[in-house]
């Protein structure tokens, strides 16, 4: 979910949860465990909403933060969330936009009830609706585009016979990609845009329905995987224990985003009936054939290279093996606001094992090359470390152009590919040799079987950007 009104300023990709026990029980838990699997999708700040079906319809209880799950919610705090039914939030911020007031779930009160929404993804029209809204009377208290959304639902409802007629109103006046979890009084309700860039997924246990961005996060609370929510699709969970369906009457074209299956999802995670894993180990053996090298030791760069150099080592029959330890508690640096801040990050956040990799001629997978200064810093530590040639894969696409639909990629002028070679970056990063995945072959990622968004890549845009570039870089 990403800022819409600050347009100086990196934007970020979340993760969302919903939980609801028919029969009553407690959730907030279960949100709790289930974020602390999505934690990768989002570290800057969390927050869950719970309300009890049975008491007053606009009471809701939340907890909202900066800081990860596990530090925001002490036992006191997640015990006093009593309620069986709940929506829960993990947010990479903005640079401009890290602070409280954008934290998530929102929750707003209104003629009809109480809303509680998280969001994923990013409205490329978050600025002319929000606009709309404000001539109109809206007063907004945040910059995110979730309130934007909170807004039209709660506008729809007034005249829609429920709460999820009310949702597909206001889903026909969203442009971009948004998978939404919100809670009424009575029911929990997910939804996807028509082009299914963000995943959501559907889960049980028991009497408890759960939605969540990613099949891991329901492995985390014991639930089954029931399906993913289509796209277009809203899902309906009432009090009667049954999931309802509203499917769009006309289909578009899907676009899936590819950078999922390459980066921001876990590899335990199946998006779209495709499994992450699969996915990567495809991507790593793709390398291994489009460009052959000679070497001892293949190794990825954690954690989202790493399943990709085992499909390298696999394929090209080159040892698989560990050269990197990581710090864990350190975000993913170029999500970082400022170069310093990146560049520090790096420091802290990898070591190389020296033992692992002196006069070894090694192969080192990565999930991407943004601006360069990231690999450039880690090649360089092989070679302090005694690696006599480092041979870079990277296991997607040259970054050519910016994403708008909720996943951190700047601007063209910041990313390393636009302005440079193949064989330039090379030099740049001190690497022996470098190979990126080549575009044309994405489609075996995903086992030829849907159609997905690879914009970032090729400028291909399935839902035309804003006139403006609103990501200010």
């Amino acid at each position: 979910m990403v800022s819409s009104c600050d347009f100086n300023e990196l934007h970020e990709e979340c993760g969302v949860f919903g939980a609801y026990d028919t029969k009553g029980g407690e959730v907030a838990a279960s949100i709790y465990y289930g974020l602390s699997s999505l934690q990768h999708r989002g570290q800057e700040s969390c927050g869950i909403a719970v309300s009890d079906t049975d008491g007053p319809a606009d009471l809701v209880k939340s907890v909202r933060d900066m800081g990860l799950v596990n530090e925001v919610f002490t036992a006191d705090k997640l015990s006093a969330l009593k309620g069986n039914l709940g929506v829960g939030h993990v947010r990479y911020s903005t640079a401009g936009g890290s602070v409280r007031e954008n934290t998530q779930p929102l929750v707003i009160n209104y003629i009809k009830g109480t809303l509680g929404l998280a969001h994923n993804g990013n409205l490329v029209n978050a600025p002319e609706l929000r606009r709309e809204l404000a001539r109109t009377g809206a007063i907004f208290q945040t910059t995110i585009d979730t309130e934007v959304i909170a807004y039209l639902i709660a506008r729809e409802r007034l005249n829609a016979p429920s709460v999820e007629g009310a949702v597909r109103k206001a889903m026909e006046k969203l442009k971009g990609a948004f998978s939404l979890v919100v809670m009424s009084p009575r029911k929990l309700i997910g939804a996807r845009d028509p082009w299914g860039f963000r995943p959501l997924c559907i889960g049980k246990r028991g009497s408890t329905w759960f939605l969540a961005s990613e099949s891991c996060a329901l492995d985390s609370v014991d639930a089954q995987f029931v399906r993913d929510v289509e796209p277009g699709e809203i899902v309906t969970i009432t009090s009667d224990n049954e999931l309802i369906s509203e499917k769009p009457e006309k289909e578009i074209a899907h676009a899936h985003c590819i950078f999922e299956y390459i980066y921001f999802a876990r590899p335990d995670s199946k998006i779209d009936d495709v499994s992450v894993y699969n996915s990567r180990i495809m991507a790593g053996r793709i390398l291994a054939q489009t460009d052959p090298v000679e070497a001892d030791l293949v190794t990825g760069v954690p954690d989202s290279g790493n399943v990709a150099a085992m499909g390298f080592a696999l394929e090209s029959g080159i040892p698989y093996g560990m050269a990197f330890v990581k710090n864990s508690y350190v975000g993913r640096t170029f999500i970082k606001p400022k170069q310093s801040s990146r560049e520090s990050g790096v420091r802290i956040k990898l070591n190389v094992l020296k033992d692992a990799v002196k006069g070894k001629r090694v192969v080192m997978v990565d999930d991407s090359i943004v601006r360069g200064t990231t690999s450039a810093r880690i090649v360089k530590m092989l070679k302090d470390a005694g690696a006599k040639e480092v041979h870079v894969r990277i296991s997607a696409p040259p970054f050519l152009f910016p994403c708008y639909f909720g996943t951190d990629i700047p601007s063209s002028d910041q990313l390393i590919a636009h302005k440079h070679s193949v064989e330039e970056i090379r030099k740049i990063i001190g690497a022996d040799s470098l190979v990126f995945l080549d575009k044309t072959r994405l489609s075996e990622l995903v086992n030829g079987q849907m159609t997905y968004c690879d914009a970032c890549f090729t400028g291909n845009y399935p839902v035309d950007p804003p006139a403006e570039d609103i990501r200010g870089l």
